[in-house]
């Protein structure tokens, strides 16, 4: 009788432990592509995510309780994501941060909402914030946005009669190829050739001998990192003579490493870029990724980044951790890079989870991206 009292009361005493640890700690579940075809995108946007924790954690966590980050793998498979977003929920995650890849939000995001649960996506395609999810935001403007912003460079600066379109034929590729098409339309210019390619393609060849027939004055590359880097190569080893020009992946760290020499003239619109040292906080946070992980930040570490720290930042503004409430704050919100300086940029959400922010134009130079110039907030 005395043992079974004993092994009752230590049990109680553990139970209660692990209560008081719980209630000590805010859990986030980092939702993200670490193996797979998106491990590129998903292990840079878990690395922004851990210094951003790291640096919370550092300033008392949130509302005073350190965070606790799960991670968890979806290996690019959209279906493996889903359970895994209902996992770190069932695990006591508070806000889940991924994913990355538009098809995999599409399936996972729907589990977040069922739950109430506050989700901060990489994600791109237009569709993501056009299907009512009030608990999903993104980290990032999605292609909606974006593309416009390059139509003027294809109608001032390079003065195009005529284009090409080269993309990956998934839920981002899509979304970003009738973006542009709806606005090479808009705007008089004739898309003389529309070729899309499969999500881990290899061979190019055949692709740009048939851009190159087609004789374009720019080609528009919309792909995911390992593709772009492998369309890259190709065009150079086929002296593809026009621009290319893409939105997001194209001239970011983790292409000009795959591509090398074959990435310089490469000229994209990006949201976000480590390249953009001038701003304070980007360039902070660049030197500190690179020490830190021995390697350039991409666009996705730093859409991480910001995602873990809008979480500190709307959770102190609610004054708890209520989801609801969370995502009630966010639309319509604006932060202001002066008073949240970790935002980095002046941001703002609006109801469908948007986001707005200044942007820029960049251009890759003897191997490095180098930003050419800045976009406005639209």
């Amino acid at each position: 009788m005395y043992r079974k009292n004993l092994l009752r009361i230590s049990t109680a005493v553990f139970v209660g432990l692990g209560v008081a640890h719980a209630e000590d700690t805010v859990k986030l579940g980092m939702v993200a592509e670490l193996s797979g075809a998106g491990a590129p995108a998903g292990t840079n946007w878990r690395d922004g995510i851990k210094i951003a924790v790291e640096e919370i954690n550092a300033e008392g966590g949130i509302l005073g309780k350190k965070i606790e980050l799960g991670e968890y793998d979806t290996q690019t498979d959209p279906q493996v994501s889903r359970a895994l977003v209902q996992k770190a929920i069932d695990e006591g995650a508070y806000a889940i941060l991924g994913t990355i890849y538009s098809g995999s939000t599409m399936v996972n995001m729907l589990v977040a909402q069922q739950n109430g649960t506050p989700q901060f996506v990489g994600s791109e395609s237009p569709s993501i914030v056009q299907k009512g999810n009030p608990f999903v935001f993104r980290t990032s403007s999605g292609s909606q946005k974006g593309i416009p912003a390059l139509t003027s460079y294809f109608t001032g600066t390079i003065k195009a009669k005529k284009v090409a379109v080269a993309w990956v034929n998934n839920e981002f590729g899509k979304g970003g190829h009738d973006v542009f098409t709806q606005e090479m339309k808009k705007a008089g210019i004739e898309i003389v050739a529309d070729v899309p390619s499969e999500q881990g393609q290899a061979d190019y060849a055949a692709d740009i001998a048939k851009l190159k027939q087609a004789g374009p004055d720019a080609v528009f590359v919309y792909m995911n990192q390992e593709e772009s880097a492998r369309f890259l190569i190709e065009a150079k080893k086929q002296s593809l003579p026009m621009p290319l020009v893409g939105e997001v992946t194209l001239t970011e760290a983790k292409v000009v490493e795959l591509a090398g020499s074959a990435a310089d003239g490469a000229i994209a619109h990006v949201g976000l870029t480590a390249s953009a040292t001038d701003v304070p906080g980007i360039g902070a946070f660049d030197k500190k990724f690179e020490e830190t992980f021995k390697r350039k930040p991409t666009h996705d570490a730093i859409k991480g980044y910001i995602g873990a720290w809008t979480t500190k930042y709307v959770t102190e503004m609610v004054g708890e951790l209520d989801g609801e409430a969370f995502a009630e704050k966010m639309h319509g919100l604006c932060l202001k890079a002066a008073d949240y300086p970790k935002i980095l940029l002046d941001t703002c959400w609006d109801e469908h989870g948007e986001m707005s922010r200044p942007s820029f134009m960049v251009q890759v130079k003897n191997g490095s991206p180098v930003v050419i110039g800045t976009v406005p907030a639209n």
